[in-house]
Formats: structure tokens, C-alpha cells, sequence
């Protein structure tokens, strides 16, 4: 069964980015009150300082660690002022501009079965085509960004993502790259990381056949230093199959703070 060569380039862009065209046409909770002051004396790593202590390729076990290509750094914008957090955190951000900044990507590795054997594509039937696309796509793909603040800003900047969670549980409009999405609705889920504080996020989009598209956040803070993680995973959308932000990744980026 031959099938066009748009199913398989919509396969092939989709790892590396969020796209909110391509999750629409392709798609088939912490705390952040009770932390400790960071002090108002606080002084912001630089750039350079904060690119040492991000992660790198061979730190993550099962993930390979790179650049964050250009499909996936594309800004989500929204009209929606106590929302922006959100989009910002969504689109591999701080919440707020912060005074320096460095991020990477972490792709999963492809989950191969052992008893797996190669077939073309163009072979399978409609239901076997169908999974071996869900299994093909379903890995995480992780934006791991580290902001610095002077003073409190780093607190400050986790404060608001608490509150857009609770204020947009309703959802948001956005806008990236000139496509407009409707997240009809953001709760708050348990963080992974500890730090001085964190809060975690699922904000959930709709797509083309009315499925649920949900892509999951976490923001952690650790002095006056945010690690924000965003992750998404086109292949567990697709067959209904539930994920969270890759506990690996940030396991493997809080250690490496400390």
C-alpha cells in the first residue's frame, strides 16, 4: 500500500518541534509559595556561566542532547496578559525576561523492540501503518532552558507561573508562526524536580479531528536560577497513551545545579 510522501515528511518534522500546525494536522503540581528567600543581593549568572551547567549529550541517559533547532524555538504568542508565562514557559522561555538565559533540547532515543523486525511502510496494512507511526513518534522531546534573575526575580518569575496556572484552568487563544490554537484547558499536575520551589503544568489543544493534545511544563527554581522544561510527545498524543514532563531529564539538570 503506497502512501504519500506528505505522511512521511509530517513524521520526520514533527520530533524536533512544537508546531501547532503540525500537532493539529497530524495528530490521529509543585509549590512555588513556601520556598526559601533567595535574598535581594542575589547577582545573575551570565550567559557563559549558565551554559556550563546545562545538560549535555551523554549526561542523559537514553537521550541524545543537542541544539534546540529553529521549528521548535518558534515563540507561542498570546493576547492574554496573565497567560503569557504559559506560552512563554511552552515556547522554551523563562516566564519573564530574565537577565541571562541558555537552552538545549533532550530527544528520547526511538523504543526498539527486541523482537522487532525492519518492514517498509508501504507494506502494512491501514491499522499496522497506523501503529507503527504512534510507535515511530512516541518518544519524549524535552526543552530544558536555565534563566538567571538578579534578586527575587528568579521567585518571582516561578510566582507567576503559579498564578497563570490557576487563572487561564480555562484556557487561552495563541499564535505561533502564524497559526492560531485554542488550549482549552491548563492544570496543575505534581512536579518532578524539588529545588526552592517548582510548579508543574499539562495545558491541553485541540486538534484537527477534536482529539486532546496535551503537552506538559515544569519550572523549577534553585536560588535565584530557574530550569524551565517543556515536553511534548506526538506519538502518545496520537494513540491517547499519557506522558509528563521526562523525569530524566530534569533528574539528570537539578544535579547538575546542586
Amino acid at each position: 500500500m503506497k502512501r504519500s510522501s506528505g505522511v512521511r515528511l509530517c513524521a520526520a518534522a514533527v520530533l524536533g518541534a512544537l508546531s501547532f500546525a503540525l500537532v493539529t494536522g497530524c495528530s490521529g503540581g509543585g509549590s512555588g509559595g513556601d520556598a526559601k528567600d533567595p535574598g535581594t543581593a542575589a547577582k545573575a549568572l551570565s550567559a557563559a556561566e549558565l551554559k556550563k551547567l546545562i545538560i549535555a549529550q551523554g549526561e542523559v541517559p537514553g537521550f541524545k542532547v543537542g541544539a534546540v533547532p529553529a521549528t521548535r524555538s518558534r515563540a507561542i504568542t498570546t493576547d492574554s496578559a496573565s497567560c503569557r508565562p504559559l506560552a512563554r514557559v511552552m515556547s522554551g522561555l523563562p516566564p519573564v525576561d530574565a537577565a541571562a538565559r541558555t537552552d538545549r533540547m533532550a530527544m528520547e532515543n526511538q523504543k526498539k523492540s527486541p523482537t522487532a523486525k525492519p518492514t517498509s511502510l508501504d507494506d502494512l496494512d491501514e491499522g499496522k501503518f497506523e501503529e507503527a507511526m504512534h510507535k515511530s513518534l512516541d518518544r519524549d522531546v524535552t526543552t530544558v532552558t536555565l534563566a538567571s534573575y538578579d534578586g527575587d526575580g528568579a521567585e518571582k518569575a516561578l510566582a507567576s507561573v503559579a498564578t497563570a496556572v490557576k487563572g487561564c484552568a480555562n484556557g487561552f487563544s495563541g499564535k505561533q508562526a502564524g497559526t492560531t490554537a485554542r488550549f482549552t484547558k491548563v492544570a496543575e499536575e505534581k512536579a518532578t524536580g524539588a529545588g526552592d520551589g517548582s510548579v508543574a503544568f499539562t495545558a491541553t489543544m485541540d486538534s484537527d479531528d477534536g482529539d486532546a493534545a496535551p503537552v506538559h511544563a515544569e519550572v523549577v527554581r534553585l536560588g535565584n536560577t530557574l530550569s524551565v522544561y517543556f515536553t511534548s510527545n506526538l506519538g502518545a498524543m496520537m494513540a491517547k497513551k499519557t506522558y509528563t514532563v521526562s523525569p530524566e531529564v530534569v533528574r539528570a539538570q537539578q544535579a547538575k545545579l546542586k
